[in-house]
C-alpha cells in the first residue's frame, strides 16, 4: 500500500501544510507548473516522485517530461499538466492526473478517474487552495480532496 500526495500548480510556493502532506506520503505526483528548480528539488528529496513539466516551467525544466505513464501498486496512471493534452484514445489507464486550471476536479469517466488536484501555490481567481491525497493498493485506489489553509 502507498499513500500518494498529488499536487499541481505550486508556482514557486511550498506551504508548510503542503510540505507536511508531502512528507507523510510514500509517493508524490506533481502535475506541473512547478516554476522553480528549488521546488522540484525539495519535492524530489522527499522520496518517490513523478513530475511533469507545466506551461510555466521554463528552460530549467526542459528535461522534465510533458507526460508520464506509471503503475503504482497496480494502479495505472497517466500524468500530464493540461487535460487537453490527454490522448483521445488513452487505454490501459485507471487514473489521469492533470493540473493547469487551478480548480479541483474529480470524476470517473468511462471507468477512468480524471483528477485535478487544483493549486496549492499562489491563490488565483478566488479559488480555494487544494491538493489530493490517494491510497493505492492491489490495483484499487481511494482518494480525497485536501483543502489548504491560506493567508
Amino acid at each position: 500500500m502507498k499513500h500518494i500526495a498529488i499536487i499541481s500548480d505550486t508556482h514557486g510556493i511550498l506551504r508548510e501544510s503542503v510540505m507536511a502532506e508531502l512528507d507523510a506520503a510514500n509517493c508524490i505526483i506533481h502535475a506541473g507548473d512547478i516554476d522553480t528548480p528549488s521546488i522540484a528539488d525539495a519535492v524530489r528529496m522527499l522520496g518517490e516522485t513523478y513530475m511533469v513539466r507545466g506551461n510555466n516551467d521554463m528552460d530549467w525544466a526542459k528535461e522534465l517530461p510533458a507526460s508520464i505513464s506509471a503503475t503504482i501498486e497496480g494502479v495505472r496512471f497517466f500524468i500530464v499538466h493540461n487535460r487537453k493534452d490527454v490522448p483521445r484514445h488513452l487505454s490501459e489507464v485507471d487514473v489521469v492526473i492533470y493540473g493547469h486550471s487551478h480548480k479541483y476536479f474529480s470524476e470517473v469517466i468511462d471507468g477512468v478517474l480524471y483528477l485535478n488536484p487544483g493549486s496549492c501555490g499562489k491563490r488565483r481567481f478566488n479559488l480555494e487552495l487544494t491538493m489530493g491525497r490517494m491510497t493505492v493498493d492491489g490495483g484499487q485506489y481511494q482518494y480525497e480532496k485536501v483543502i489548504i489553509p491560506h493567508d
